[in-house]
């Protein structure tokens, strides 16, 4: 990568009507905020459509588009739904978070509507796409029009013969729910079209898109129920142990998340074919691609299935660099960001070095009373993609607010700003970042907007209160865009 910077903000937190960040007008208008500000990359979070928590991490599909993410008013001009409908359906109760809940019971019946209307079937294009993508669109389509018929139950609750995809089963629901079955596939070429159609946009204007996709597949997903002889299951489809993260200073418990773990044996006999399918698709949807939870491809951590706590799960060895050199040979050369944040070994340490990809440093990571972090500027090397911040984590102005007394102390002697404002102290972070040897930087919107914890995405561990920031358009100013723009040519990103 190049040296440059981007900024970071889901499609979920862009302005828009009704509800939740779409590929809508605001979002071309998002790309030329980012072109004015010299920006090259926009980097946004998974793109598949979200299960319970609403976490993009924990997705139905890890092929799959998020259908809240179409654009109702193209659907207007299309003539398949009314303004009236759609202002009906609106779930907009404050314009700086989504209501997932009245989204979740609202938007799927609009949807529905413009489904019905469009004689979809009589579409050659669509039927390209579908046979285009016959590989895992009919797989999830099928999963999505089941887990209806059982009411949002996971597959891992269905009865025995779908639940084991038993061939007449599978042809049962087949011949009895072919709407719904169109109806999903609908979904996704609409959000396959809108998308395309944004990227190449953003493309244009010299803006690339960072993708992010998760390490592992949601248990509760197409990807799991239909091919589980990719993964540590037995013969009844239970997961032999599954993924999280050992106790820690900040957790006696870990962190339990529950995803079905791969059968690497199987996937390195299979010469990786579903990890290439994966970031084949990948590279379809953006240009760079950040996989989260890098260590995972070193080691992962594998817990009994049915504890309720990570406490007892031990390591097991991942497939290290056979499978990146697998990916290359059979794709060529893609840019990857490894994310490797947590607790490093050096065995991880040389896998990413091995890999020759750029790892990420956080800035937020890098401040306490010490002064020996190795996401300090100082410590960084070239390869790397700085962060001001990430999803996880608080924002700068969070960070900066909650400091005891010795931290505050060093950073404010790091920074040499003892007598800066506030809004300067923004700067002073962002700056820091922007300016050190990092080749690439990337600083989330709440940043530049100097937000506290009210615009934070996500409280790792914890449901119900997540990925709800919104922006709102009267943030992206053209002073915003030239401050920044200032900022990425005073170091060298443009």
């Amino acid at each position: 990568m190049k040296r440059a910077s981007g900024i970071l903000l889901p499609i979920s937190s862009l302005p828009s009507p009704y509800g939740i960040g779409t590929f809508s007008k605001e979002a071309y208008k998002f790309v030329d905020f980012l072109a004015n500000a010299g920006q090259t990359y926009w980097q946004i979070l998974p793109l598949g459509p979200t299960s319970y928590g609403d976490s993009p991490y924990q997705s139905f599909s890890t092929f799959a588009g998020n259908p809240y993410f179409i654009d109702l008013n193209e659907l207007v001009r299309e003539k398949v739904l009314t303004r009236a409908e759609c202002k009906a359906a609106d779930c907009t109760h404050h314009p700086n978070y989504v209501e997932y809940g009245e989204l979740y019971e609202k938007r799927f019946d609009l949807l529905k509507k413009a489904y019905k209307r469009s004689h979809i079937s009589e579409d050659p294009d669509f039927q390209k796409f579908v046979d285009a993508n016959r590989e895992w669109i009919k797989d999830y389509a099928l999963f999505m029009t089941v887990k209806k018929c059982f009411h949002g139950a996971s597959w891992l609750e269905w009865a025995d013969d779908i639940r084991l995809r038993w061939d007449y089963s599978v042809d049962y629901y087949y011949s009895q729910y072919p709407e719904e079955i169109e109806f999903y596939e609908y979904l996704q070429y609409k959000f396959s079209q809108q998308w395309k159609k944004l990227k190449t946009y953003a493309n244009e204007k010299g803006i690339l898109i960072i993708g992010d996709i998760p390490i592992y597949v949601a248990m509760d997903s197409a990807d799991a129920w239909a091919h589980p002889d990719l993964f540590q299951m037995d013969e009844d489809r239970k997961p032999k142990g599954v993924a999280g993260c050992p106790p820690d200073a900040f957790s006696d418990d870990g962190q339990l998340w529950g995803n079905p773990l791969y059968r690497w044996d199987y996937h390195r006999h299979q010469n990786y074919d579903w990890w290439v399918s994966r970031m084949k698709h990948c590279y379809e949807l953006y240009d760079v691609v950040r996989i989260d939870h890098f260590r995972g491809f070193d080691e992962y951590y594998s817990i009994p299935y049915g504890d309720e706590t990570a406490v007892n799960g031990h390591w097991e060895k991942g497939p290290g660099m056979d499978l990146f050199r697998t990916l290359e040979h059979r794709l060529g050369h893609k840019e990857v960001i490894a994310e490797d944040l947590g607790m490093m070994t050096e065995t991880v340490r040389q896998l990413v070095k091995d890999s020759g990809y750029p790892n990420m440093k956080v800035l937020g990571f890098a401040f306490d009373s010490t002064g020996t972090s190795e996401h300090l500027p100082h410590n960084y090397e070239k390869n790397c993609v700085c962060y001001t911040g990430t999803h996880d984590n608080e924002t700068l102005m969070q960070m900066y607010d909650g400091m005891d007394k010795k931290t505050l102390a060093f950073t404010t002697d790091y920074l040499n700003n003892a007598h800066s404002t506030r809004e300067e102290i923004k700067w002073d972070f962002i700056r820091l970042a922007m300016l050190s040897v990092a080749d690439t930087c990337i600083v989330p919107m709440q940043d530049y907007l100097g937000l506290g914890q009210e615009a934070r995405m996500n409280f790792p561990s914890t449901t119900g209160n997540n990925w709800k920031w919104r922006v709102g358009k009267e943030d992206l100013t053209k002073q915003l865009a030239k401050e920044i723009l200032h900022l990425t040519k005073l170091s060298c990103r443009l």
